[in-house]
């Protein structure tokens, strides 16, 4: 057994806000490498999805009209839906237009269940997850704490809550608890996405639902290209909505508390959601991308209310002061000082920033010095902040695509298929572009959307589920032989929610050198990643201490942990 000791929240907050301004808590950086160590070898994946059995194409009716949501789809999920150890993948679809029901099962969404050999197995017609409207984005959260993963789902008309009932299926509560969508000026708001999170810490997760712009089948803008196609239109031409928080009440049922904490006073093009607890309060705040108009930062107000500082803090716009179209986002420390940072895609012409906290209630964009000047040649969609090579540094990935399909036909010269893209992380927050060596597999152009991050095999290498709009999706089994050590932790909350979201996981390595990573499902865009938390380890043979900060304010220490395993951790003190 671990030798462990916990901490009550009384006791733990005076010490982190103390940490926070100490080098031994904060600011702590690990020893550069030796200067003879050989150099990394290459980050490099395989794509297997068609022999691998997972077969879906993310499919969205394509019509005249060029209705916005025909480009927006991208839902993938990574999760244990059936608590065997290994992660399953559920995809989301679109539907007719201009009824928005799945009509027929091309738009159905699909489960598939990992087989533990390589292969999936589609599961969708059992588990009654078919879903019913035309779908967008995917959240999976364990709302009831029954140690059951659920799925919601993002829809652009109802949403829906599926609830895991333990035996392999899955039923739609979404009329007890209240999550169908909420409504604005008399129609259900457009949900892209939304991400789960416990935003008072009262053990129970709560749900953030984006929302994007006002729109009504087939009355959309009629935009032409030079040449006389119609296009889908620029985004201002849409009016914006804001976004939906509803807390859980412990019973199945949840209240819409968008207004009183104040999320509902901000009106945006709502993209993706990822939270941190970015300024070391104990309560977690989120992080909205919004498409063309500025972002949002909410800093949650000890669980009671939210106030937006995206401005002040140096967020909501790009450096030169421009609301981006901002797309997927990240929220996580990528130069181990103990900060959460933040990443997030655009559009072409348009770089994907990189701002990093200053652990003074500000952000630094960090683009051009950092390494990321050339991304304004990209587009992106789904994104996050992962360590691909297991070195102990997170690397960036993006899945990338231009939005309009007939871009092509107004300038040849740009794409609207793109590579994906890996952005490496050289230590301490610096990247440099790897994709040309990430494998043959790796070059494939595609109109890709979403992308979901998890080990599916259980490898300690986190591997890659990307959706491709109208076309087959792709699963990048990682084969980076890099020769470095790693650990996956799966928490297991008792006083704090059951999945443990929202926990900080700082880690020391036996060469001393410190990361960290916390618990969250909401990574990219409209997408559900492995609520297992990942730390590669380099060369290190033996981690020293895990120090894990739970949602409840418990402390909890592990010391002298082997690597290469993954490790079940539950918190101590119900």
């Amino acid at each position: 057994m671990p030798r462990t000791m916990n901490i009550e929240r009384s006791l733990w907050l005076p010490l982190l806000l103390a940490s926070l301004l100490s080098p031994a808590f904060g600011q702590t950086t690990p020893p550069a490498a030796p200067q003879n160590s050989p150099p990394p070898g290459p980050i490099r994946f395989e794509e297997i999805a068609a022999k691998s059995g997972l077969n879906y194409v993310t499919a969205t009716a394509n019509t005249d009209h060029k209705n916005q949501p025909q480009t927006m789809v991208a839902g993938v999920a990574l999760f244990d839906y059936d608590g065997d150890g290994y992660l399953d993948v559920y995809l989301v679809g679109g539907a007719e237009i201009p009824s928005l029901i799945k009509e027929s099962p091309v738009y159905w969404n699909r489960l598939f269940h990992n087989n533990h050999d390589g292969t999936f197995t589609d599961v969708t017609e059992k588990a009654g997850l078919k879903g019913a409207g035309y779908g967008s984005g995917v959240a999976i959260g364990d709302y009831d704490n029954d140690g059951r993963p659920d799925i919601f789902l993002a829809n652009v008309g109802g949403n829906q809550l599926f609830h895991n009932n333990g035996d392999g299926t899955f039923t739609d509560v979404t009329a007890k608890a209240g999550l169908s969508g909420a409504i604005l000026d008399g129609k259900k708001m457009w949900s892209v996405g939304a991400g789960w999170f416990d935003y008072n810490n009262d053990g129970l997760l709560d749900l953030f639902v984006v929302n994007y712009c006002k729109w009504e089948v087939n009355k959309d803008p009629v935009c032409m290209l030079k040449d006389g196609v119609r296009g889908f239109c620029h985004p201002r031409l849409y009016g914006p909505l804001h976004n939906t928080l509803y807390r859980n009440n412990g019973d199945g049922t949840f209240t819409d508390v968008s207004e009183e904490t104040g999320i509902a006073h901000s009106y945006g093009k709502g993209m993706s959601v990822t939270f941190a607890d970015y300024d070391g309060d104990g309560y977690l705040d989120a992080f909205v991308t919004n498409d063309t108009t500025p972002n949002f930062l909410f800093h949650n107000l000890m669980g009671k209310k939210f106030e937006e500082v995206a401005v002040q803090d140096g967020v909501a716009y790009s450096e030169d002061g421009a609301a981006l179209s901002s797309m997927g986002a990240d929220f996580k420390d990528v130069n181990n000082d103990g900060l959460p940072d933040l990443w997030y895609t655009t559009v072409e012409h348009e770089e994907f920033p990189l701002l990093m906290n200053s652990g003074k209630g500000y952000f630094v964009d960090k683009t051009v010095s950092n390494g990321l000047a050339k991304t304004t040649d990209m587009s992106g969609w789904g994104a996050g902040m992962v360590d691909l090579d297991n070195d102990g540094w997170k690397d960036l990935f993006v899945a990338r695509s231009n939005v309009m399909d007939n871009i092509n036909l107004a300038n040849p010269a740009r794409r609207y298929p793109e590579p994906n893209s890996i952005f490496r992380n050289l230590g301490h927050g610096k990247f440099q572009d790897v994709s040309a060596s990430a494998g043959p597999d790796f070059q494939k152009e595609a109109a890709h959307r979403g992308v979901a991050f998890g080990d599916l095999d259980n490898d300690g290498r986190i591997d890659m589920v990307v959706s491709v709009l109208n076309g087959p999706a792709e699963l990048f089994h990682n084969i980076s032989e890099t020769g470095n050590h790693w650990i996956l932790l799966k928490l297991v909350g008792t006083k704090s929610n059951r999945m443990g979201l929202g926990a900080q996981i700082k880690l020391t390595a036996a060469d001393g050198s410190v990361q960290w990573n916390e618990a969250t499902t909401a990574v990219g865009y409209a997408s559900s990643s492995d609520p297992r938390v990942h730390f590669g380890l380099g060369k290190n043979k033996l981690i020293k201490e895990i120090e894990i900060r739970w949602p409840s304010g418990i402390r909890q220490v592990l010391v002298d942990q082997p690597v290469d395993r993954i490790l079940q951790i539950e918190e101590p003190g119900k």
